[in-house]
């Protein structure tokens, strides 16, 4: 073949190729431009575009007279766009100067960082600092809210905390997040190849700061329960205690405190387990500060008599389906009328009112107290406690529940079963979220309410056409001036007592089960106190439980002895302050 002819065929093939080369490039063009333009001019904008998020200020929380308990301060943070940073020894070093901070660490913080688009330089930083940060090629400053809680422990378990990314995660914040968070918005901007923005190109959502929650809690009120409970809570060297004030009438919250505590501030610190809210989590047999609530129940059904004596057996009851009962420190009561069961804290005289009021009057009343279910919106965490349904009860359950065993409560729960006594038998749903503003300054939610009676309760029809009423008003005005006076001014509630008011009220010394182990422990009880004053006309209620109190250290572990004189100190001061 001559090398003309070869030539001939090379050319020839080339330009076959060359030709296939161009009709795949012209296909895929085609294929680029017609079926996938809209993608990848979609890519090719939002490669342009650079947003901007608009953070809202949450909202604050106030006590009822105005004063902050949480609130958002503004915060400047420096950054640093390590992709657009073309010397960052240069930059790291001028940043230094400005910031006092060592330049080699922020060179590092810039060189070594994961993200390529953002690295925190320094957060809370100053004015000028961020005037100056600003004009380093490369940095940035970003503004953002940080969470200031002034009162710190003070308030902690109440208002609870935040996370990092100014999410409620406890208390108040996590109960009312969605109303405290407010809305974000966002700008979107037209930015150049390094993605610095050149100008506005549209604004997406409407920034709207969160709305505030004015509480019913008094600052003033909780600062001094809480130096009476931790007091008393230190010097037993007790594991855990609570103290609620209440106003009856309402069933607005004045004071809650529960230790161990913690500081919101410093949320990292210490031990996450006294995060909690032990008012609201703990639930705990509740001894015989529940005699009250039984007694009155019985009364209001009529099934005994305010007059009616009963046999409490010189302290040795025995009997088929309920085995022994005794009585605290052994005593030796013969008959005792209503009043002195709940003065002399009888256990047997409870027993017996509990056979006559069988399990489902007795079940039916415990539910209209507000036993065994939550008591309201503002508590997240809020446990049912325990009052398992009359059908599963035996005879030892209508005998024990009547003192305090085989059921349990949490500390709210407690304060809203007297406080419906002292409210003259009108049930109260407890509540700490007075009212709810937006940032225009308009009220959008009250809080606290009256709750009626349902329709199955016994007696309804008698109670002023069951509107509102757990027990006659005469039946719960008794047991508060009457039996819970006693209490105080000859039972053993005594140190409770004031010379300036009447104060009621009922202590509980309740055994703790064992763990894991049937049967009570013999060195854990809960002491507890709750009642209030003026008993002819309450003002307050207040409920103080110490749990685990040290037994070794040979000063008591009783109610009467550990919780009624921090109960009487809180409710004296309480009146002091309000002017009662």
């Amino acid at each position: 073949m001559s090398k003309k002819l070869k030539s001939v065929r090379i050319t020839v093939l080339l330009f076959g190729l060359l030709t296939a080369a161009f009709l795949l490039l012209s296909a895929r063009c085609f294929e680029l431009q017609f079926f996938k333009g809209e993608h990848y001019s979609s890519i090719w904008h939002k490669q342009r575009q650079q947003l901007r998020l608009q953070k809202p200020q949450r909202g604050a929380i106030l006590d009822c007279r105005g004063r902050v308990l949480a609130a958002s301060n503004k915060m400047q943070t420096i950054f640093a766009d390590p992709h657009i940073i073309k010397d960052a020894e240069r930059a790291a070093s001028k940043l230094g100067r400005i910031l006092n901070m060592e330049a080699i660490e922020i060179y590092r913080l810039i060189t070594e960082s994961k993200n390529r688009r953002f690295v925190k330089i320094k957060a809370g930083a100053g004015a000028d600092e961020c005037k100056r940060a600003g004009e380093i090629y490369g940095i940035g400053v970003e503004s953002g809210w940080r969470r200031h809680y002034p009162m710190g422990r003070l308030t902690a378990n109440i208002v609870g905390f935040t996370n990092i990314d100014n999410e409620g995660k406890g208390g108040i914040e996590l109960a009312y997040d969605e109303e405290l968070m407010g809305s974000a918005g966002a700008n979107v901007f037209f930015a150049d190849a390094f993605r610095r923005p050149i100008r506005l190109k549209e604004q997406k959502g409407v920034l709207s700061d969160g709305a505030g929650v004015i509480l019913t809690l008094d600052a003033t009120i909780q600062q001094f329960v809480r130096a009476e409970l931790l007091r008393q809570y230190e010097d037993y060297e007790a594991e855990s205690a609570v103290a609620i004030v209440a106003e009856p009438k309402t069933g607005a919250i004045l004071a809650l405190v529960s230790l161990p505590d913690f500081d919101p501030n410093n949320i990292g610190i210490g031990d996450v387990n006294n995060l909690c809210n032990r008012a609201m989590s703990d639930q705990f047999e509740p001894g015989s500060v529940i005699k009250p609530i039984v007694a009155a129940i019985a009364i209001d059904t009529g099934v005994v008599g305010r007059n009616e004596k009963i046999f409490c057996e010189y302290g040795n009851y025995r009997g088929r389906g309920f085995g022994r009962i005794g009585e605290y420190g052994n005593h030796r009561f013969g008959n005792l009328t209503v009043r002195e069961i709940l003065v002399h804290s009888s256990n047997i005289g409870m027993a017996k009112i509990g056979q006559k009021l069988g399990k489902a009057q007795l079940y039916k009343g415990l539910q209209l107290f507000g036993f065994g279910k939550k008591t309201g919106e503002d508590w997240p965490a809020e446990a049912l406690g325990l009052v398992r349904p009359a059908q599963k009860w035996t005879g030892y359950s209508v005998t024990r529940i009547p003192f305090g065993q085989e059921i349990s409560v949490t500390g709210v729960q407690l304060i809203r079963a007297f406080c419906i006594l002292a409210n003259g038998g009108r049930s109260v749903r407890p509540f700490l979220a007075k009212a709810i503003v937006d940032n225009n300054g308009e009220i959008v939610k009250v809080g606290g309410r009256l709750v009626k009676r349902s329709q199955d309760g016994a007696g309804l029809d008698r109670h002023q056409g069951g509107v509102g009423f757990v027990v006659e008003p005469e039946v719960a005005k008794w047991i508060v001036g009457d039996c819970l006076v006693g209490v105080v001014n000859e039972g053993t509630g005594q140190k409770a007592k004031l010379q300036k008011w009447q104060v009621f009220g009922k202590t509980g010394t309740a055994q703790l089960a064992k763990k894991d182990q049937r049967g009570y422990s013999e060195d854990s009880y809960v002491a507890s106190f709750v009642g209030g004053g003026p008993a002819e006309k309450p003002a307050v209620v207040v409920l103080v439980s110490i749990f685990k109190p040290n037994i070794r250290l040979g000063k008591g572990y009783t109610g009467g002895m550990v919780a009624a004189p921090v109960a009487g100190k809180i409710i004296e001061k309480t009146l002091n302050y309000l002017e009662r």
